[in-house]
């Protein structure tokens, strides 16, 4: 950033910044909550990916998503990237647990 930017730009860009911050620490929360979803799993020999939990939460989050006027597509593809990160946690649970 330069002395020339509008201090609108500036403080939307510092608005976004925080916003960016928290999300990282949101998510960071969220798997250390799913990392001892695995771990419990794996101690109950459950297997790492629930589709019927799956589909209720994509359901969900596309309501979400329609409520606060985001692009369903892209709200469903993100929650199937953090979906797919969360089963591949369980998974290397599963595998040390054994």
């Amino acid at each position: 950033m330069t002395d020339e930017s509008p201090a609108e730009l500036l403080d939307l860009r510092k608005s976004i910044d925080n916003i960016d911050a928290a999300i990282i620490h949101l998510l960071a929360e969220r798997f250390r909550c799913t990392q001892r979803v695995g771990a419990l799993k794996a101690r109950l020999k459950l297997p790492p990916a629930d589709k019927g939990r799956e589909a209720v939460q994509i359901a969900r989050l596309r309501k979400l998503a329609e409520d606060a006027e985001l692009d369903t597509e892209f709200a469903e593809k993100f929650l199937a990237f953090v979906i797919r990160e969360v089963i591949r946690h369980h998974e290397q649970a599963r595998d040390a647990t054994g």
